[in-house]
């Protein structure tokens, strides 16, 4: 069975935002094992510098990839990522499967993104949307996404 890590920075805060993640945890447990893990996001002042944001996305980068398993196909969320309609971002993660993955890795940054680093270590780069959204809520859409898409997989009528 396929595992799915989903890597982010924080807790979620708000109680909406939670029960929906648990809601789409337990619909995903019928396709695959899911695991959260949460790094420490980095303080940065009200009005940080670039050297601030670059030091802080490298501390987390430091957290991000020491919890990337070394065999999991690994996708960062990323705005100047490529972008899938759900039928084929469920045909790329059926050939991930393919290919011999037993482990998917999903990665989103905090507020000010993700490191290079971190973008270089994945296999893939996706972007949701060229719009920006909260790493809060970004949760709460990737497993909506991912429950769609294991959905259309399996010939379920969720996405009909």
């Amino acid at each position: 069975m396929l595992t799915v890590r989903l890597i982010a920075p924080g807790e979620l805060k708000e109680s909406y935002l939670r029960e929906a993640v648990a809601e789409y945890e337990k619909r995903l447990g019928a396709y695959c094992r899911v695991e959260r893990v949460a790094i420490k996001e980095e303080r940065l002042p009200d009005k940080p510098s670039d050297g601030e944001i670059r030091a802080a996305l490298e501390a987390e980068a430091d957290k991000i990839l020491e919890k990337l398993p070394p065999r999991a196909y690994a996708i960062a969320l990323c705005i100047e990522g490529k972008m899938f309609s759900s039928e084929a971002l469920a045909e790329k993660l059926k050939q991930v499967t393919l290919d011999g993955y037993s482990e998917l890795c999903l990665i989103i940054g905090s507020s000010h993104g993700l490191s290079e680093r971190v973008k270089k270590a994945c296999h893939l780069r996706l972007s949701i949307s060229p719009m920006t959204f909260p790493h809060q809520l970004m949760r709460v859409m990737l497993y909506e996404i991912l429950y769609r898409t294991m959905n259309i997989l399996n010939g379920g009528k969720y996405h009909k």
